[in-house]
């Protein structure tokens, strides 16, 4: 029987479970931002179902994850955007407003003479 080298064994199951957690960390990651989620150590923890120091202790992981994060932080979330819209647009839009509200007047106005139009040729038939 051939010797067993212990030592060679425990190096290629760890090598395995290296892999392994290197992949479930990276198609977290993936997922997250398919999902357009927030990447922190939390979620990709919890996405990748391994442990918060897993990610913290690997240098790779935790640059990768920071780097992420930040990145997210510089770019506005959607309400952002739409309140600064708002506020650059607010000049814009009252201007719009004022002139479909002087649009609906006028067509009031000929509305209402057309209906006086309209009563006086009722009244001549009577």
């Amino acid at each position: 029987m051939a010797e067993y080298d212990r030592a060679a064994h425990l190096k290629a199951i760890h090598t395995n479970r290296k892999t392994n957690t290197s992949q479930k960390v990276d198609e977290a990651i993936k997922r997250l931002i398919r999902a357009n989620e927030k990447i922190n150590f939390n979620s990709v923890a919890s996405e990748a179902d391994v442990s918060k120091a897993t990610l913290y202790n690997n240098k790779d992981f935790r640059s990768r994850i920071e780097t992420l994060r930040n990145q997210q932080s510089q770019v506005p979330t959607p309400k952002q955007v739409k309140r600064e819209m708002n506020e650059s647009n607010k000049d814009a839009l009252i201007a719009s407003l004022k002139r479909k509200n002087q649009k609906l007047e006028e067509e009031n106005k000929q509305l209402r003479e057309q209906l006086k139009v309209a009563y006086a040729e009722v009244y001549k038939k009577l």
